[in-house]
């Protein structure tokens, strides 16, 4: 009898942005909102098993805003919660900028310069969600 292994790769159809600031979400979101005309809302926060069951969920602060016109969706997420990191690795980090649907290499380095130009926001930097070790925390 052969036997027959089943190979699977997670889809990660999504931009990912690093942003470090010290701020609360909601005074985050405020400055993204004011400065790159956003609609930020918050949203139930993210429920994430960080610890693989061993705990209750880990959860995150989220905040969404949807682009009609191009079907984009746009996530902000604290990478601090409740029990600990959304992506452990990258502790430096404050928030992640998410951005579904997204195709144009262009607006998003605006977007990218736009954040970078807020006093508030220390940095804001692309990330390859492929090699975050942690990136099925951000499947949801």
């Amino acid at each position: 009898m052969t036997k027959k292994i089943l190979k699977f790769e997670i889809d990660l159809d999504f931009a990912l942005i690093a942003i470090t600031a010290p701020l609360r979400d909601y005074r985050l979101c405020y400055f993204i909102n004011k400065y790159l005309n956003f609609d930020f809302k918050k949203i139930p926060d993210l429920a994430v098993d960080i610890y693989q069951g061993t705990i209750e969920p880990a959860h995150f602060s989220i905040y969404h805003t949807h682009w009609e016109t191009t079907e984009t969706d746009f996530y902000l997420i604290a990478n601090k919660g409740s029990d600990g990191l959304l992506i452990p690795e990258m502790r430096e980090v404050d928030y992640f900028l998410m951005i579904r649907n997204f195709i144009d290499e262009i607006d998003l380095n605006r977007i990218i310069s736009s954040l970078n130009r807020i006093q508030e926001i220390l940095a804001a930097v692309k990330i390859d969600p492929k090699k975050i070790k942690s990136r099925e925390n951000l499947l949801f």
